[in-house]
């Protein structure tokens, strides 16, 4: 655990990273004290992961106005009963963000439960990725393989997954002794680089990270909305950033965490629009 802790306080202390860190915790306690949020964070929670699934469903290529997730969230638009492919992955964004409200009560004590439990609404029988019952919600075995985020680099193999998921359970427990902006960072980042599931994997690491930001307290509000602060640098600039991490370089480490901690900024900032259409009674799109 020493050893994790020293060396996520290390990248913290890159070129570039700390700045990032700084302005990432000052967006977000901003967020928390803006006046909409005395009284109605859930209208403004809910209001983010309608934006959160919207973003993290078009960061998978499914692409949808922010109103369209909001009257299917609120039941105003029914699931077409023979989804497309993009209708599913985007039905699983909105089950895995809507599950990040009770993710967040387990991730920093019981991480693998989160995972599962993640994977379980993204990939569900009524979600969008269509995979066998026995598949859903636990890693890939060593005759199942994954095909998603190839321009990534190759996922760890089967029988490598259980050391790597036990050092992203190791990192989520230093938390509470380096910076939460990196420790998420690098959370999603190993999440989305090891693939642990056969599909559904993307969705999984953004969902696993809104829920440790939130409950590791950098965003205690639930309202910054993450996965839009990925998309506003567009999806190769996503994709790409994975990349650089996957290769496993100092240089590649830095430009994913420069990227990704930066989303908390531009999602703080989102956060900030929807409080501000909260306090003027004209929640609206983004």
């Amino acid at each position: 655990m020493t050893a994790t802790v020293d060396a996520v306080r290390a990248l913290a202390d890159l070129p570039e990273v700390g700045e990032s860190v700084d302005r990432a915790r000052e967006a977000c306690t901003e967020l928390r004290w803006h006046n909409a949020l005395r009284r109605r964070i859930p209208q403004a929670a809910a209001e983010s992961r309608v934006r959160g699934a919207r973003a993290s469903a078009a960061l998978d290529g499914a692409e949808v106005s922010v109103d369209v997730v909001r009257e299917l969230v609120v039941g105003l638009t029914s699931w077409p009963e023979e989804p497309d492919p993009l209708e599913r992955a985007l039905r699983g964004a909105v089950q895995a963000t809507a599950e990040t409200e009770h993710a967040r009560d387990l991730v920093l004590t019981s991480p693998a439960q989160a995972l599962a439990r993640l994977h379980v609404a993204v990939a569900g029988s009524s979600a969008g990725v269509d995979l066998p019952p026995d598949a859903v919600g636990r890693p890939r075995r060593d005759d199942e393989v994954c095909a998603e985020l190839v321009e990534v680099g190759a996922p760890v193999p089967a029988l490598e997954l259980p050391a790597r998921l036990g050092g992203l359970y190791e990192l989520v427990a230093c938390h509470d002794k380096a910076p939460v902006a990196v420790v998420a960072a690098l959370a999603h980042a190993e999440i989305a680089t090891m693939r642990p599931f056969v599909r559904g994997n993307a969705i999984v690491a953004r969902g696993f990270e809104r829920a440790l930001v939130q409950a590791a307290g950098l965003d205690p509000t639930g309202v910054c909305v993450p996965e839009v602060g990925h998309l506003r640098e567009a999806s190769a600039g996503y994709v790409g950033a994975l990349a650089a991490y996957a290769t496993g370089s100092a240089d590649g480490v830095r430009l994913w965490l420069t990227f990704c901690v930066g989303s908390y900024e531009r999602g703080a900032r989102e956060g900030m629009r929807i409080a501000d259409a909260v306090l003027a009674g004209r929640l609206g799109g983004s």
